[in-house]
């Protein structure tokens, strides 16, 4: 039932402080949660929490995970992202949103390592949100921990459906598989996400699948493996790891 399935999620998300091989300097999230007319970066050294939800119970806003903001690497995020050619916006007021307070409390309880948010681009091209992830890349030799907070499966009304796990095997299997693949055949059919086998059932709306193209994009020559296959609500969803 769902106490295993978000169990096994937990557990997944918990062990993830555990990949970088040294304690990372900071944290680069990107968010499926936050999107803007250019790739906006959260400036603020202490970021509030932003409650971006409505109708829960009153202990969802109490939460708190109080990393601190960094706002060097901000503005580091957007000199690449500038020397690259992509437009980009500061944004001194935004908290985090739950795409990252929600499992970023799990895998640092302690909200020790600080952290900026990164915006998706409205309109949710893929191929610019890889573009934008290569801009990226050298951060990850400067002790920039980078991670994409969505999902693989995002369809509201197919969660807890009879066919749900049918709807999201297909579009799955197809993302493990291109994880795995060489750069250009990874970053090929990334950006042509929505003709793959199952996308639209997966995904009626994009935005939780874009984090994944800004990490691909910075994954650059390493391949893609699945950290983790599980099911939420009877949806399969993954997660991968490049590096």
């Amino acid at each position: 039932g769902d106490k295993t399935e978000l169990g096994a999620l937990a557990d997944y998300l918990r062990s993830l402080g555990a990949v970088p091989k040294a304690q990372p300097m900071a944290l680069l999230v990107i968010s499926a949660h936050w999107e803007e007319a250019v790739p906006t970066v959260m400036t603020a050294a202490r970021p509030p929490m932003l409650y971006d939800y409505y109708g829960f119970p009153k202990a969802s806003y109490e939460i708190t995970w109080p990393a601190p903001g960094d706002p060097a690497l901000a503005a580091r995020v957007q000199a690449l992202l500038k020397a690259a050619g992509v437009k980009t916006a500061a944004d001194a007021k935004r908290g985090f949103d739950h795409g990252t307070f929600v499992p970023l409390k799990l895998t640092y309880p302690e909200a020790q390592v600080p952290t900026v948010q990164l915006s998706l681009r409205q309109g949710l091209d893929p191929a610019e949100h890889l573009a934008i992830g290569r801009a990226l890349a050298p951060l990850r030799d400067e002790g920039v921990y980078l991670i994409g907070s969505g999902m693989t499966f995002h369809n509201l009304r197919a969660f807890g459906h009879p066919q749900a796990m049918t709807m999201s095997e297909t579009f799955d299997a197809w993302l493990q598989e291109t994880a795995t693949l060489d750069q250009k055949a990874r970053d090929q059919r990334l950006a042509q996400w929505a003709t793959a086998p199952g996308a639209r059932l997966a995904h009626p709306r994009e935005e939780h699948l874009l984090p994944l193209m800004v990490i691909a994009g910075a994954a650059g020559a390493d391949r893609g493996k699945t950290a983790y296959s599980g099911t939420v609500m009877g949806a399969r969803i993954s997660a991968y790891h490049f590096g």
